[in-house]
């Protein structure tokens, strides 16, 4: 078995996980984290009709999707700051992310394509693509709110597969800083790594898996 491909996701890949900031805001309002997560973001396990999933598939303007979903969170008896949860999730991370751009370098130069497949929304576009050099480093990127499916529907990744000219998922290994998608990915065939906020372990696991497929 050979290694043709490494797919990345972005966010809390590429940057901190926005995740732990979502759970530091939820507590602050003294709501349980995970259950307001899913009131902001809906279950990242399944992908539904949850206004951020529509967002995240191009099919609602991000000022509706925050409209609805303030509404939901007034509802359940929280503040809800959008400034305020903004600039936690935006706020200086304590982990060097140079060394995830390093990795995709090496992992290049072994002869291995690249690609991004990110959940994301339009309006953010032009922002996070301006963050890291899109051209050097990925022979795709794979946008949620520009292909109409998202993460963790299987169709997302066999989407990135074709797009870089991989036919057999086992030959692709998939990194994400969400649990979920990861499974995902490992059900159909894929390597399968989870990024912590430390993103030096999925990188070396990453490197442990292409020298056992000699890559």
């Amino acid at each position: 078995m050979t290694i043709e491909v490494v797919l990345w996701d972005y966010g809390g890949v590429f940057t901190p996980s926005p995740f732990g900031a979502i759970s530091a805001y939820a507590r602050s309002v003294g709501a349980e984290p995970v259950a307001f997560r899913e009131i902001i973001f809906g279950s990242y396990h399944e992908d539904s009709d949850h206004p951020w999933h529509q967002c995240e598939r191009g099919e609602l303007a991000v000022a509706d999707t925050w409209a609805a979903i303030s509404a939901e969170v007034e509802a359940a008896g929280y503040q809800f700051d959008l400034a305020q949860m903004f600039s936690s999730m935006v706020s200086g991370d304590e982990f060097d992310r140079t060394i995830v751009v390093d990795a995709v370098r090496e992992v290049r130069g072994r002869g291995i394509r690249t690609a991004i497949v990110t959940n994301n929304i339009r309006e953010y576009g032009d922002a996070w693509r301006k963050q890291i050099p899109l051209d050097e480093l990925f022979d795709a990127v794979i946008d949620s709110s520009h292909e109409g499916v998202r993460k963790p529907n299987p169709a997302i990744f066999h989407l990135a597969l074709e797009r870089v000219g991989v036919t057999e998922p086992t030959n692709a290994v998939f990194l994400d800083d969400f649990e979920g998608n990861v499974v995902a990915a490992r059900a159909l065939g894929m390597h399968g790594i989870v990024v912590e906020d430390d993103p030096r372990g999925a990188l070396d696991e990453l490197v442990a898996i292409l020298d056992r497929n000699g890559t």
